[in-house]
């Protein structure tokens, strides 16, 4: 059985009920959002966020209520808007090996079906009174806006230090993973001290994520991703950062050039990957991803064993040893 599969065993009919309430929450009076919605939904990814909120439901209380269901739906409506502007910004023609919607309806288009998609997020936390939800996911939304504009500005002075990348990764990407198991606490234990709990639990978890995600750059695996666009793309990630911090003078200013006006030269491209890999970067972003992923196991430990955090403890291991 694949490693997904596993995790979302104990899930699984709440996970195909939750399928079905998604797709209605999409939709719109409007046939050509319908159109492109469909389009969306057919093509989705492992579902690893709603997954999170049902297990983290589950954990606590043995089973899910409809405020779960509003849970998973909220936080997946905002991850797909987040993921169709971010093709838009990113100017990318494919998701998940799909055309995305602004290489199929164009920009204006894609910008409008995520800003419904971000409505209705927040319209099906309101419809159900449901505003302990609301206040974590609008949280959520503005950290990762704030955190795509840090990575933007430091970007184009290339000052970035680990402590500013830890606080970027966090906005950026851990913000939605604390925001899933928050939810899911929130959903079945409101206004308890697992909240709190678990929105740091999904926090260390998103931080792991990233770290793994920033190693796939440097061609650690084969993920259809091109190496190196982090560094085309200007984006200071722990293992050139750490390479900056133990370099010498002319080091760190060759490797700032390259970075400023020779990333679109390959050659230039493979050289800092491979001075990165020499000066240890890589081995030193694996020892930070591990001490994020043991500490959210160390909060799991707290919990008696069962069926939900065997699963949720598969899913902290599957963030660091996925494959893409």
């Amino acid at each position: 059985m694949k490693i997904v599969s596993q995790i979302r065993e104990p899930i699984e009919d709440e996970m195909e009920l939750f399928e079905a309430k998604f797709l209605k929450s999409m939709s719109s009076k409007v046939a050509l959002f319908n159109r492109i919605t469909y389009y969306i939904v057919n093509r989705k990814g492992k579902q690893m966020r709603p997954m999170f909120v049902f297990l983290t439901a589950k954990l606590l209380n043995g089973k899910v209520d409809e405020r779960t269901y509003t849970g998973a739906s909220i936080i997946e409506l905002i991850h797909t808007a987040s993921l169709v502007h971010d093709d838009v910004v990113d100017d990318s023609n494919k998701r998940r090996g799909f055309f995305s919607i602004n290489a199929l309806w164009k920009n204006k288009i894609a910008v409008l079906v995520g800003d419904f998609l971000f409505s209705k997020g927040l319209l099906v936390s309101l419809e159900n009174k449901d505003y302990d939800l609301l206040h974590i996911i609008s949280n959520a939304v503005r950290d990762m806006s704030e955190g795509e504009l840090l990575q933007i500005e430091k970007a184009r002075l290339l000052d970035i230090t680990e402590e500013v990348y830890y606080d970027i990764i966090r906005q950026k990407t851990a913000t939605l993973i604390a925001a899933c198991c928050s939810m899911g606490a929130c959903s079945v234990r409101p206004d308890s001290e697992e909240v709190e709990t678990f929105r740091k639990f999904g926090e260390l978890c998103g931080m792991a994520f990233q770290i793994k995600d920033d190693l796939f750059d440097y061609g650690a695996e084969k993920i259809g991703k091109p190496t190196g666009i982090d560094i085309k793309e200007q984006k200071m990630t722990l293992p050139l950062i750490y390479a900056l911090n133990n370099s010498d003078k002319d080091k760190k200013k060759w490797l700032i050039n390259s970075i400023k006006n020779h990333n679109k030269n390959k050659k230039r491209v493979s050289e800092v990957i491979a001075y990165v890999k020499e000066k240890g970067g890589l081995d030193y972003a694996v020892t930070k991803m591990l001490e994020f992923k043991d500490e959210a196991l160390a909060i799991l430990d707290n919990y008696p064993d069962s069926e939900y955090k065997s699963s949720l403890t598969l899913m902290v291991n599957y963030v660091v040893d996925r494959k893409k």
